[in-house]
């Protein structure tokens, strides 16, 4: 069963962060609201308040001047 689900923009590209049970999951999100599995492997005992840092350090090659950093989007 899904748990809290976090959404953050990383470097311009939508993700879901979902807790099902002891292990995170992670999506793309589409600009439609479909998303899309996608095999990231988060550590289980990452806080939610560590996800960003961790999108931030996995895809930091992904920067650009306009999307050069990685945050939570609260809804």
């Amino acid at each position: 069963m899904t748990g809290e689900r976090y959404l953050f923009n990383v470097f311009g590209q939508v993700m879901a962060i979902e807790r099902a049970g002891d292990r995170w999951e992670s999506y793309l999100m589409g600009p439609d609201g479909k998303r899309r599995r996608i095999q990231l492997a988060i550590p289980s005992d990452l806080t939610r308040g560590e996800l960003a840092q961790y999108l931030y350090d996995i895809y930091h090659e992904q920067a650009t001047p306009t999307n050069g950093d990685v945050f939570e989007i609260f809804q």
